[in-house]
Formats: structure tokens, sequence, C-alpha cells
């Protein structure tokens, strides 16, 4: 029975990932790149001063948080499992060219992150509770006059928020934990759901309180060890990268234990995981960029564009670096997931650190993940149900922190694909329609800045 329920939603999760919705969401994105001329790589130095440059003007205006604690809350949702146990898989499972369809989602991804924040700042409003709501439901309701499609991104967002942000996390965290400490899945469960229910109830102010030290604190451990092996590893790292681009258009012949991978399994691995990993497309980091104290809508919108070449362009590529220089994903598919990113780690690192490092920052890259999508989804309850709704699906959010860790990993990651899927549809519908907005607001703020 639970075979079959596996075969059914792999048999939707294909469906759903098919050429259709990859040419959607990285066509959305050249698109994007095209109409403004590329402003996620002109535009890149600009953006990373603006997200680590404290700016006093910004403070005095209408939000909730700074534009650093918006810009860490949703790269406490972004970087997450995707980012380990993500690019583990797509490697597995897709081959080495994976990696380079990712870089290629990740590339064009930051303008459809840039573009998603323009609009959910333009058209984001106050709620009864006095803080601001924003994110695809409104502006493609109030931009396109679609709510329909609005409340439907919004009822994606609310199943997903269970699982992309949720249970996939805690799913993740037990394993490795259980895999390097012998905590019994459960246990891992109550701890996890405890600490998750003593931030998210305080809502988002105490989220990015709390992200705006973790998620800086996780990505600089993590980049450390990874950047320790690759260093170590220089000379054969132009063989690693001759071995990407070359299965990027070719098939990957069966190694070891690895099957082989078609050229088509591998786009739709990298480009599903490399979605999974940094959310570009899926609406829901515009959901924490609304919340900004910004005073021009492209400013934070440059911000929120740092969160995609943050996760991928560096996390995720180092993960994939340091599996492919280990050997190990060519083992066969047992091998998978967090425990063969700590294997690849543990080679390499010295004194026998390197499991340690990943599991650590795994449980880290999850939590701030949980806390960041806690958020996500209750802005959508809110959109579907109102604000009486928020407090009920808080508690409902924690009690599945734990439940996730009791699911098998292939389970979860099948619904989670699935609900990334049907989020993007409609929110890339929305980006698209309202692209001569999109370029409207960022012709406005670079003629005045120069003017």
């Amino acid at each position: 029975m639970e075979s079959q329920a596996l075969e059914i939603l792999t048999a939707i999760r294909d469906f759903i990932w098919g050429p259709p919705l990859i040419i959607l969401l990285v066509g959305t994105g050249i698109f994007l790149t095209i109409r403004l001329r590329g402003l996620q790589i002109r535009g890149l130095f600009r953006s990373l001063y603006l997200a680590f440059v404290k700016r006093k003007e910004d403070d005095e205006q209408e939000g909730d948080i700074s534009h650093f604690q918006a810009l860490m809350t949703a790269l406490a949702a972004t970087v997450g499992t995707g980012n380990i146990v993500g690019v583990s898989l797509a490697i597995t499972i897709g081959g080495p060219g994976a990696l380079f369809w990712l870089w290629v989602t990740g590339i064009f991804g930051m303008a459809t992150k840039y573009s998603e924040a323009v609009l959910a700042i333009k058209y984001r409003e106050v709620d009864e509770f006095g803080t601001m709501s924003g994110g695809p439901m409104y502006y493609i309701s109030k931009g396109l006059g679609w709510k329909w499609l609005g409340t439907l991104f919004a009822i994606f967002a609310f199943i997903a928020a269970f699982g992309i942000g949720n249970m996939v996390q805690s799913n993740s965290v037990a394993g490795a934990v259980k895999t390097s400490f012998g905590i019994p899945y459960w246990v891992t469960g109550i701890i996890l759901a405890v600490f998750t229910a003593i931030v998210v109830l305080g809502g988002i102010k105490s989220i990015a309180k709390v992200t705006q030290i973790l998620v800086p604190f996780m990505i600089i451990i993590y980049i450390t060890g990874a950047c320790y092996i690759l260093f170590s590893k220089i000379l054969i790292i132009p063989q690693i990268f001759t071995l990407i681009f070359k299965h990027a258009f070719t098939p990957t012949a069966a190694v070891g234990g690895f099957l082989g991978a078609t050229v088509m399994q591998t786009i739709r691995m990298g480009v599903s995981k490399g979605v999974f990993s940094n959310e570009s497309g899926l609406g829901s980091a515009p959901i924490a960029a609304a919340a900004a104290k910004t005073s021009n809508p492209v400013k934070q919108a440059l911000v929120s564009m740092t969160q995609t070449f943050i996760d991928t362009l560096v996390v995720c590529t180092m993960t994939g670096l340091v599996i492919l220089l280990s050997g190990f994903w060519t083992y066969g598919p047992e091998y998978k997931g967090a425990e063969l990113t700590a294997m690849a780690f543990e080679k390499f690192l010295p004194f026998g650190i390197g499991g340690f490092v990943v599991t650590i920052t795994l449980i880290f890259f999850a939590y701030s993940t949980i806390l960041g999508w806690c958020y996500y989804g209750e802005k959508a309850v809110e959109y579907l149900f109102k604000e009486r709704a928020v407090k009920t699906f808080r508690i409902l959010f924690v009690i599945f922190v734990a439940v996730g860790t009791l699911l098998k990993l292939e389970t979860v990651w099948r619904v989670s694909d699935i609900m990334n899927g049907c989020m993007a549809f409609p929110n890339l519908i929305g980006l698209v329609g309202l692209s001569t907005i999109i370029v409207s607001e960022t012709n406005k703020y670079f003629y005045m800045k120069h003017k």
C-alpha cells in the first residue's frame, strides 16, 4: 500500500516537473532577465552593498522589520536542507551535470527573485494586527485582478508550508542526528517542535530577531568547512568542472553503483532541486520581503536578489563540488541525502569533524527554514481565513514539525516537489503578467537615483 502511494506521488511529481514547468521556470527567468537588461549581473555589487550596509533612512519607513532582517528571514527559509540534501539527491539521481542546471536556475532565478520582491512591496497592505502582508496572493489578485488565482496560490503555499518548510526539514535533521549521535527520531522531533514553538508563537519580529543571528552564523560555519576542502584539492577542481559541463548536455553512463542518467533526468533534477533550494519562482520569499522597512520597492528587491546568489551560486555550489570530489556519488542509490554529504565532508576534513560539521549545520539550516516557512504559511492562512486563523496555524505547524521526523524521506520529498510545482504556476503567471510594472518601477528608481 505504501509503495503504491509512493509510485502515485512519483508519477504526479514527474508530471508536474515535466518539460512545461521547467520551460516556464527557466523561461520566466530568461524573459525577466532580458526585460531588466541583465540586472542580476550589472546590479550584483550594488545589491550586496544594500543587503549588508545598514541604512538609517529605511528604519523610518513603513514595515515590520529591517531590510537585513527581511533578507535573513528569507535566507533562513531558503538556506536549508536543499543545500545539503537537495544537492546530494540531484547529483545521485541526475549525475554531475545536474549541478550545471542548478546554476542556470540560480542565475536566471535572481531576476525572478528580484521581480517577486518589487511586486510584493508595491502591492502589500496592512492587516488587522498592524503588520505588513504581501506576496503573490496579493499582487496576483490586486495587480492582475485575478483573485481566484491569488487564492489558489495561497492554498498551495499553505499546504507547502507543511512540506518544504516543515516536515522535509525535521525529517532530514532526525535522520542526520540518528546517524551521528544515535538519538531516536521521536526525541529529535519533540526537541525541534519545542524550539520552534518558542520562536514562532511571537510572530515575524520574534522570527527576525533569531534569524538575523542564526543565519550568518550557520552559513559561515558551513562555508569555512567547504572552503578548506576546496582549497586543499584546488588542482583537481578543473577536472570536476569539466565533468559537470560534459554531463550537463550528454547522458551520464552507469559507473560503480550509479545507475546512469538521461539528459532530461539531469535537467529535471538540477532545476527542481535548484528551485527547492533557492525558491526563485515559487513566490515564497517575497512574503518576507513585503515585511521590510523600505523607502522603495526596488531597494528591497535588490536586497532580495542576493538570496539566490548566496544560496545557490555559493552554498549549493560548494556542497556539489565537495560531493563530486569525494567520488561517493557513484556508490549507488543507498548513499544519498545528508548522509552522503556528511561522508564527503568526513573524507576531507581533519580530526574526523566532517560529519559533525554537516550534522550541526544541517540542524541550523533546517531549524531556520522551519522558522521562515512558518511565517510564509501563516500569511497564506491569513489571506485565506483572515487573522483569526493565524494562532491555530502556528500550533498545527509546531505539531507537524514532530510528525515529520517519523515519516519516510521519499514520501515527504515527493509531496514537497509536488507543492513546489503547484506554487510556481500561478506565481510565474503573475510575474509575466505584471512584468511591465516591474520594469517601470525599476526604471523609475534608477532614473531618479541618477537624475
